[in-house]
C-alpha cells in the first residue's frame, strides 16, 4: 500500500463548507523527524472563491518550502492530532502483524505508517495520501454495531481479525483515544461508538453518558450522547461535531487539540495548565469571555465528577484560518481512584493540580470571574449534579452497585471541598 518505506505522504485538506479535499502539501520524514511543505498549487490559492487557509496558525504558516519545527517536536502538532491514538494503534498493528501485534510495541511502526493505515473519516478535515492527484479514501461499509463489538474483543486480545470485521474496525483506527471505539453513521449522523473494554472494573460506558448528560444539564457546551446496547453489551454514541450534512455530502471542521495550541508534545503535556489556557482564549479565541467562563465551568464539572483525564488532547478547538473557537466537551469520562486524593492531568492554580474547588477559586481572575462568579459556578454545578443524579442514572440503567461507586467517590467526593 505504501511506497518508499513511509518516508513521504501527501496532506489533503477540506476547506471551509467544501465537500471535497485538495491536496495542501507534502510530509517528508528523514532522521526521525518529519517536515511539511505546502505545495504551489495550494499556495497560488489566494483568489479562488474558497482560498486556501493555513493548516494551523502559527505551526504552519501559508509560506513556501519546508517549514522549521517548534523545539522539542518530531512532527507538526497539527499534523500529529489527526493521527491515531493508543486504540487506533493497536487496530492498524493487528491489521498488519495480525497476532504478532499483542506483543509490539508502537513506536515499531512510523508515524508516517499510522498516518497512511488509519481510516479517512479521521477527525478534523485533514487526510494523508500516498498520491499529489488521485484522493482515494480508506473507508469501509457501515458496519452493525455487533460487529464492531465482535471486532473490538479480538483486538484486546490479540486475535487477528476476519476480513469483513477488519474492514469494520479499520475505519474508526484514526479516532483518538485509548479506550475501543469505532465510527458509524446513523440517519444521516455521524456517531463515535466507545464500547466497554475487557479490563473494565465497572461500568465505564455508563460513566461517561452520565457525566456527558449532567454536564449538559448544567449548562455546559457538550456534544450529544446516548447509549444503545448490542449483544447485550453498552454502547455510548457520541455525536460528531467536526461533520455537517449538506446537500452535497459531508463538509468538515477544522479542529486542532490544546496541546497543540500549547506548543507541547506528550512528553511535555505536564506543563500544561488551565491558567496559561485562560490566556490563549483571552487573546486568540472568538468570543473570549463566554470562552472563558465555559472553560472554567469544565473544569469544575471535571473535578466534581472525577474527570481527572483532562489533559490537553481531550480540549479543543475549531481553526477556520484566522481564530480558534472552542468546540463542544465531547471526553468527559470518570476515572477510577483508589482512594480521595486527586490530580487533574493539567494544572490548575501555579504548579498545583489538586482536584479542589479551591484551587478553581484561586484562578477565576484569570478566567475574568470574580470569587463571587466562580463559586455561583461552582454552586449551580454541584446542586445539578445532586438534583439530577437519580434521574440520569435510571436513564442509564445504572446498576445499584455501581451507583454506590460512583456516588461520593468520583462524583461530589468529599476530597474536591476541602478547605
Amino acid at each position: 500500500m505504501t511506497s518508499k518505506k513511509n518516508n513521504e505522504a501527501f496532506v489533503w485538506i477540506w476547506l471551509p463548507d467544501e465537500t471535497q479535499p485538495v491536496v495542501a502539501g507534502k510530509l517528508e520524514a528523514e532522521n526521525g523527524f518529519i517536515h511539511f511543505n505546502y505545495g504551489k498549487s495550494y499556495l497560488g490559492r489566494i483568489n479562488d472563491k474558497n482560498p486556501a487557509i493555513s493548516i494551523y496558525e502559527p505551526e504552519l504558516p501559508l509560506k513556501s518550502g519546508i517549514l522549521p519545527l517548534s523545539d522539542g517536536l518530531e512532527m507538526p502538532n497539527c499534523i500529529r492530532d489527526a493521527a491515531p491514538d493508543a486504540w487506533g494503534r493497536r487496530v492498524i498493528i493487528n491489521r498488519k502483524l495480525g497476532r504478532k501485534g499483542t506483543d509490539t510495541d508502537t513506536a515499531d511502526l512510523s508515524e508516517l505508517t499510522y498516518l497512511l493505515e488509519s481510516g479517512s473519516d479521521r477527525i478534523g478535515a485533514l487526510d494523508f495520501q500516498l498520491s499529489p492527484a488521485e484522493y482515494i479514501p480508506r473507508s469501509a461499509n457501515n458496519a452493525r454495531l455487533e460487529e464492531l463489538l465482535e471486532s473490538a474483543e479480538r483486538v484486546e486480545q490479540g486475535v487477528p481479525l476476519k476480513p469483513e470485521l477488519d474492514q469494520a474496525l479499520f475505519h474508526g483506527s484514526s479516532i483518538g483515544g485509548a479506550r475501543p471505539k469505532a465510527l458509524i453513521e446513523d440517519h444521516n449522523t455521524k456517531y463515535i461508538a466507545k464500547f466497554a473494554s475487557s479490563s473494565d472494573i465497572y461500568s465505564v460506558v455508563k460513566a461517561e453518558f452520565i457525566a456527558m448528560r449532567l454536564a449538559a444539564l448544567a449548562g455546559l457546551d457538550v456534544v450529544p450522547v446516548k447509549l444503545v446496547e448490542a449483544a447485550g453489551k453498552d454502547i455510548l454514541l457520541i455525536e460528531r461535531f467536526d461533520r455537517i450534512k449538506s446537500e452535497n455530502g459531508w463538509t468538515r471542521k477544522a479542529m486542532i487539540s490544546a496541546l497543540t495550541i500549547f506548543g507541547l508534545n506528550d512528553m511535555t503535556a505536564r506543563y500544561a495548565s488551565y491558567e496559561d489556557l485562560a490566556e490563549i482564549i483571552r487573546h486568540r479565541f472568538s468570543n473570549p469571555k463566554d470562552t472563558l467562563r465555559e472553560m472554567f465551568s469544565r473544569l469544575v464539572f471535571n473535578i466534581l465528577c472525577g474527570n481527572t483525564d483532562d489533559h490537553a488532547r481531550n480540549h479543543a478547538a475549531f481553526w477556520d484560518g484566522k481564530e480558534l473557537t472552542l468546540t463542544p466537551a465531547y471526553d468527559i469520562c470518570p476515572q477510577g481512584r483508589a482512594g480521595n486524593e486527586a490530580s487533574q492531568a493539567m494544572k490548575i492554580s501555579g504548579d498545583n493540580n489538586l482536584s479542589q474547588l479551591k484551587y478553581c477559586l484561586e484562578t477565576a481572575h484569570h478566567f475574568l470571574l470574580s470569587k463571587k462568579e466562580a463559586l455561583s459556578i461552582c454552586e449551580h454545578i454541584k446542586g445539578v449534579i445532586q438534583q439530577y443524579w437519580d434521574k440520569v442514572c435510571e436513564e442509564a440503567y445504572l446498576q445499584d452497585v455501581d451507583k454506590k461507586l460512583l456516588w461520593k467517590r468520583q462524583f461530589l467526593n468529599p476530597f474536591s471541598f476541602e478547605k
